[in-house]
């Protein structure tokens, strides 16, 4: 027999076999990889939807424009000045084309769209300025900043634009004009609505497919190319395009604009597939206006833009007739 020895001496089982040793705690779980990767994968998604919002915002204020391709003496054989002349507020000069009617004080500033410049072909603008011209008006023939050959700026939606339009019909005023009348297309008739919140030196306006910069009309167009959701998107984009171009939608005065009865004669002009500006704006931006003279033409089937290629002749007698109606007026007022 060996010798004995204290129970607390003898060695044990569970001595003799080694610890399990516990995990590192730098190690991650399968859980912490999953919610890390679902993590990286949220953000990465948000950063997406917030660029492409970015690039929209970006596209807005940048439209690609044409170079010009001819003059009013090539296009038509009218006569011409290359103009320059001050915006109203200073902010930069503006490049255009007069149109010199003999012994006339009456005179038509072309307001163009977004997106053209002062030819705006697909219109076309010369067969209108010849028009104008061959009614007895000076014509006034300008680009906004977005579409100056030289210097170009962003598009602003009126903001900028309206002071650019001021600076146009001044230098009609300089250049003997009694009667000004603004003949605008797209953004620019909206642009037009905005500028004569700001002056009283306008006798009549007509308005070809009126676009005005606000929520509603915005979300339209980006639905057109994508199926993004109204909300956050129109918050989003609002955010970003102070930075992309100095302007807030609230800088944009488009609900004084769908409220005001102006004080001189509006000749509206619009097409029901008008895809880019629908054509009840129009609607209701004509039962605002309680002068006499003013009138809504809603043409059935039209697009944006098109509807003095697709009736020319409806078009011109509509316009003549405006003219003569603001010329009674102006010659009435006058005695």
């Amino acid at each position: 027999m060996g010798p004995n020895y204290p129970d607390e001496l003898l060695p044990s089982s569970a001595s003799t076999a080694p610890e399990a040793s516990a995990p590192p705690s730098s190690r991650f779980s399968f859980k912490n990889i999953f919610i890390a990767l679902l993590l990286s994968l949220v953000c990465f998604l948000s950063f997406c939807f917030i660029a492409l919002h970015g690039f929209i915002a970006w596209v807005l204020s940048n439209p690609t424009v044409a170079p010009l391709y001819s003059n009013p003496k090539l296009a038509k054989s009218l006569e011409y000045e290359d103009i320059l002349f001050p915006a109203a507020d200073g902010s930069r000069m503006m490049q255009g084309w007069y149109i010199p009617a003999e012994d006339s004080d009456k005179t038509i500033v072309f307001s163009h769209g977004y997106g053209a410049n002062r030819e705006e072909t697909w219109i076309p603008m010369y067969d209108l300025a010849h028009f104008a011209h061959n009614l007895d008006f000076n014509v006034v023939m300008f680009d906004y900043g977005f579409a100056a050959q030289n210097s170009k700026e962003v598009a602003t939606g009126g903001k900028k634009e309206a002071q650019q339009l001021l600076g146009a019909i001044q230098f009609a005023k300089q250049r003997g004009g009694q009667e000004i009348i603004v003949w605008g297309f797209s953004m620019g008739a909206g642009t037009a609505l905005q500028a004569a919140l700001k002056t009283d030196e306008i006798d009549g306006m007509i308005l070809d497919s009126t676009f005005l910069l606000e929520p509603d009309t915005m979300y339209h167009n980006i639905r057109q190319y994508i199926g993004l959701p109204r909300h956050p998107s129109l918050e989003i984009i609002g955010m970003l395009l102070p930075i992309l171009n100095g302007t807030s939608l609230r800088q944009i005065p488009y609900q004084e604009v769908k409220t005001t009865d102006y004080p001189f004669p509006i000749q509206f002009i619009h097409g029901t597939r008008d895809e880019k500006a629908p054509y009840p704006i129009a609607e209701k931006l004509a039962a605002n206006q309680t002068h006499p003279a003013s009138d809504v033409w809603i043409v059935e089937g039209s697009y944006h833009e098109l509807i003095y290629r697709e009736y020319p002749k409806q078009y011109l007698r509509l316009v003549s007739t405006f003219l003569s109606k603001i010329g009674q007026s102006t010659a009435s007022a006058a005695k």
